[in-house]
């Protein structure tokens, strides 16, 4: 086995769908263990827990974490206090000051920590911040809005504290905006719609802006079926930029100018690599942060309860 041994930690859907396909596509990798709660067969040792495979597996360099955020901070201590490089699934966490401390605990152990934001490694997102960076940018209106029941099927801790509801989709969103906007950006107000039987959002909007006044507005929903929209319009002082399909899609001015699919976790893989070999870390709360401040400055409001 050559390449970075790495251990999965939590085989859902994203884990199936989309790390373990970039890990066997990347040399500079090797999936060398799982751990899941439930019994899972991807063709290497499994075990139930992040403990076991560091006690009876095979030697690891690094683990992904893809579990849900709630319980991520105790295994990623455990996994760094091990000497693991450790990837952390978006969010992050549920918490912007346990994230800070995941930070504080790699530099101590002298390993790698990644938050991983996937959308920022989409297609079209590079050339739309190198765009934007010498424009003056006057009106940002993102669209995220998908059918929770077709991405999060079964999925219940999604709605619970912490789980984020319909920030889990939104998250992504501004991770990119983060991304591509010249100046950091903060929120001003924010509506938060949570049904009556859980603890988070089904839908929100958020208000934003930054030292030059840029108007920035984020309508998110998990309740949209049909096509899905993740997109982000840009008005700037000569054109306008959209990035459209979660960033896959770029088109300035009517103009198409980037189009690919399937690029984020091949990214995500290839700068994890690059971190562990450079013996860096790359560690960004801000998108975390903006939901964070979204739900304090939030008004709520109660609407019916969502069944399944």
């Amino acid at each position: 086995m050559t390449g970075i041994k790495i251990g999965i930690v939590g085989v859902g859907k994203i884990a199936r769908d989309q790390h373990i396909p970039s890990l066997a596509a990347d040399p500079d990798w090797a999936l060398a263990a799982v751990a899941s709660r439930a019994h899972v067969d991807v063709g290497v040792p499994a075990f139930p827990s992040l403990e076991a495979m560091l006690e009876q597996g095979p030697t690891i360099d690094a683990v992904a974490l893809c579990t849900p955020p709630q319980v991520r901070w105790r295994t990623a201590v455990a996994a760094l206090n091990a000497g693991k490089h450790v990837f952390l699934e978006k969010p992050p966490g549920v918490s912007v000051g346990e994230v800070r401390d995941l930070a504080a605990l790699a530099a101590d152990n002298k390993v790698t920590l990644f938050t991983s934001w996937h959308s920022r490694f989409a297609a079209g997102v590079p050339t739309a911040k190198a765009w934007l960076a010498d424009r003056r940018i006057r009106r940002v209106d993102i669209q995220w809005r998908e059918d929770v029941r077709r991405w999060h099927p079964g999925q219940t801790w999604i709605w619970e504290a912490g789980g984020l509801g319909v920030f889990d989709p939104g998250i992504n969103a501004l991770s990119i905006l983060t991304e591509i906007m010249p100046r950091e950006v903060f929120v001003t107000g924010a509506a938060l719609d949570i049904p009556a039987n859980v603890q988070s959002p089904v839908a929100a909007h958020i208000e934003m802006t930054d030292l030059d006044a840029t108007t920035i507005s984020a309508d998110f929903d998990f309740l949209q079926t049909g096509p899905q929209t993740w997109s982000i319009e840009i008005e700037t002082d000569t054109e306008k930029l959209c990035l459209s399909l979660g960033g896959a899609v770029l088109d300035i001015g009517g103009r198409r100018i980037v189009e690919a699919a399937d690029t984020e976790y091949p990214g995500l893989y290839r700068r994890f690599s690059a971190l562990i070999r450079s013996g860096q870390s790359d560690i960004d709360v801000r998108p975390l942060a903006l939901v964070a401040d979204a739900f304090l400055l939030g008004r709520r409001t109660l609407v019916e309860p969502f069944v399944e």
